[in-house]
């Protein structure tokens, strides 16, 4: 066997045993038209932040959400303050704009909402929500998963991630014109160095709980801002995959000083997620993109029998 053959067949053989070869019938976190408000932020391009769902409410943008499966949507349990009644809800995926058309974008109803037991309201923690679509939607460029981290998946200080949604450009100032999809880019904050900003003011009592992370900057301008509750925060991973660290919950203002955004932090919740979806992927297990499975095995030794007959 040449050199050169040998080490594409070693370089795709180990790609299959670090799971880097997918063979998952929809690869979350990629984006594939995204090239390499929110305050401060700027307008996304169109397809950029495929999980991105508009979550309305009696015909009224209220809350933002993340496509997790093509039947289950993540977003925030304070967006649903009766998660029993679900019928004046409708979730659009695939949407660009929100006062234009989208052609890229469907619908669906809501059946059922699921909050953690002993949510009360954000500062208390526990804001999550898994909300179940009427009937799957269908992949495309437009429309796909986002990946949900393990427990053990890492999202550490200064690590640059980017939060999205169609919320206020500024405190009490909502999106203007068409609505175009805000992006932004924020870093993680620890959060020892979160809890010292918001107790900065003696008058404002906010505990950032373990099951929160914090994302911004220490002297404001940036942020998420009422309207993109619910909404991703995402984070883009060494192999270049994207994750979800965390979901827009709360923070004092939009874009101040010493408030950095507050966002349930998803790796608090993997088991209340996967006992919704049991089946659901997590990014950061190590069994998660092996080459398991008869189907999966097959198609594996097929790419590496290819390159051993080039």
């Amino acid at each position: 066997m040449p050199p050169k053959m040998s080490w594409k067949f070693f370089e795709l053989l180990v790609l299959c045993a670090a799971g880097f070869v997918g063979f998952e019938a929809q690869e979350c976190g990629y984006s594939p038209l995204k090239e390499d408000r929110i305050v401060g932020g700027v307008n996304a391009m169109d397809g950029s932040w495929p999980w991105q769902v508009d979550i309305q409410k009696s015909g009224s943008h209220i809350c933002g959400g993340s496509l997790i499966t093509d039947t289950w949507v993540l977003s925030a349990a304070h967006c649903f303050p009766n998660p029993s009644d679900v019928g004046s809800y409708i979730i659009y995926v695939g949407r660009y704009q929100l006062n234009a058309y989208n052609p890229h974008e469907t619908s669906r109803t809501v059946t059922q909402v699921v909050v953690p037991s002993g949510y009360v309201e954000p500062h208390s923690g526990r804001d999550v929500a898994l909300v179940q679509l009427s009937s799957p939607v269908t992949w495309s460029n437009y429309i796909r998963p986002i990946c949900l981290p393990a427990s053990s998946t890492l999202f550490p200080a200064d690590m640059a991630c980017y939060v999205t949604g169609w919320g206020n450009i500024r405190e009490n100032v909502p999106l203007q014109g068409a609505g175009t999809l805000q992006e932004v880019q924020v870093p993680i904050i620890s959060q020892s160095s979160c809890q010292q900003m918001y107790r900065t003011d003696p008058t404002e009592q906010i505990d950032i709980l373990d099951d929160m992370i914090c994302a911004g900057y220490q002297e404001g301008g940036k942020d998420s801002c009422q309207g993109d509750s619910g909404g991703p925060l995402v984070c883009r991973m060494l192999n270049g995959t994207w994750v979800q660290a965390g979901v827009v919950s709360f923070g004092l203002g939009c874009a101040n000083q010493n408030k950095p955004g507050v966002y349930a932090r998803l790796t608090s919740y993997p088991d209340f997620i996967r006992s919704m979806i049991p089946e659901i992927p997590l990014y950061g297990r190590a069994h998660q993109n092996w080459c398991g499975g008869v189907g999966v095995l097959f198609s594996c030794l097929s790419s590496l029998l290819l390159v051993l007959y080039r």
